[in-house]
């Protein structure tokens, strides 16, 4: 099976490092939203989880309290530890099709990473 094409859109980037700087030195929980096509992955925006929970080593929400939304790609969290890689317990708790993950300090594109359900990183394309 071919690999699909994965597209980020610059202001989700923006958005999951801002909401990450935010929430420290507590987990941020976002959801990823955007469409799939043929050959490709987009991911157009984010949004805030409805119940979500924030401590400093776990982020959650229910997810039987989220509309039916085929649009949520998956989830994007923060590491206030730094760490741009899943944990067992991330890996765990995968839903959708994508993870990402932002380390702090939640400056740039280096402290963002996006994961599929294997924990493998996901090369992607900003636009």
């Amino acid at each position: 099976m071919k690999r699909k094409k994965l597209l980020v859109k610059r202001g989700v980037i923006d958005s999951v490092l801002s909401y990450s700087r935010a929430a420290y030195p507590e987990e941020g929980i976002l959801l990823l939203r955007g469409r799939v096509s043929k050959d490709t992955i987009t991911v157009n925006e984010v949004l805030i989880p409805p119940f979500a929970t924030h401590a400093q080593s776990f982020s959650s929400f229910p997810t039987h309290m989220l509309p039916l939304d085929l649009s949520i790609l998956g989830i994007a969290h923060s590491h206030p530890s730094g760490s741009v890689r899943p944990s067992i317990e991330d890996l765990n708790n995968f839903y959708g099709k994508l993870m990402v993950i932002a380390g702090y300090p939640f400056e740039s594109e280096e402290d963002f990473a996006v994961f599929d359900k294997d924990g493998n990183r996901a090369e992607y394309t900003i636009i």
